[in-house]
């Protein structure tokens, strides 16, 4: 023991190469820009439609996926800070935002229906649940037009939580969609006890599907599950008119990609 701590202290002296400090400069100089960002509300909603597979010109509602602008008006990219930020309270920060930010576009837009991103985490905040609980009890919710989505890592890892907030919830309808299906650790005995009304086919099994025998295999078995539990199916990810045909022939119910519609800060009526 005495041996591990002598040489735990000899590494932390070892100094950082210039490439090691600049790496960890800039995601301390990131993530302060984030938090700075979010206490000046400095956040918007980009809405990507998420399409029917058999007439592929009609949206069947949007994704609205968070974008956190620097004080110049530039977009932080979202991949340089997302994947640290979900089990900290920067994550709970950014979910409270998104969920006021999607209530109030729905608001605004009383034909549309969305989806946002949220966490097992925040599903167990009070000050999250304290926004969705507000929005229920309003006279005219919109919240029969919000859906959730939950990943499968971040469901199982406060499954009884989520499982107790579905059950609330689904008197008021709310609607609940897996995302990354088949990509995660949810184990199938629990997808049972949940109350998912879709699944979003992880966009790992939908790259180049008309060639890779493999995810065909796999993704055909993903939509027999999802069909087994009546739940809806999307292909999401889908970058290629060959990916959407695939994907359509083998019968998901919705596409979501860059090849049917990009994210922008207005809704769109029909694909471009």
């Amino acid at each position: 023991m005495q041996q591990a701590r002598d040489n735990d202290q000899w590494a932390a002296q070892i100094p950082l190469d210039p490439l090691q400090a600049a790496v960890m400069g800039r995601q301390r100089d990131v993530m302060a820009m984030v938090s700075e960002a979010l206490s000046q509300g400095r956040a918007r909603l980009a809405y990507q439609p998420v399409v029917t597979a058999k007439a592929p010109r009609k949206i069947a509602f949007h994704e609205g996926l968070v974008r956190v602008m620097d004080d110049g008006g530039r977009v932080i990219p979202a991949g340089d800070f997302m994947g640290r930020v979900e089990e900290t309270g920067i994550g709970r920060d950014i979910d409270c935002l998104v969920l006021d930010l999607a209530l109030k576009a729905l608001t605004d837009h009383p034909q549309r229906r969305l989806s946002i991103n949220v966490s097992a985490r925040s599903i167990a905040d009070a000050s999250w649940r304290r926004v969705i609980e507000a929005a229920v009890a309003q006279p005219n919710p919109v919240v029969p037009r919000l859906i959730l989505e939950v990943s499968e890592d971040s469901a199982m890892s406060l499954h009884e939580v989520v499982i107790r907030f579905m059950a609330e919830m689904q008197p008021h309808g709310l609607a609940f969609t897996l995302d990354g299906f088949g990509g995660g650790l949810i184990s199938f005995r629990y997808l049972k006890d949940f109350m998912f009304d879709m699944v979003k086919i992880d966009r790992a099994f939908i790259r180049n599907i008309e060639r890779d025998a493999d995810n065909q295999a796999l993704a055909r078995a993903l939509l027999a599950v999802a069909r087994q539990f009546e739940m809806f199916t999307i292909a999401e990810g889908i970058e290629s008119a060959e990916e959407a045909g695939f994907m359509t022939k083998l019968g998901v119910d919705c596409l979501q990609g860059y090849h049917l519609g990009v994210p922008k800060f207005s809704f769109q009526t029909i694909n471009s």
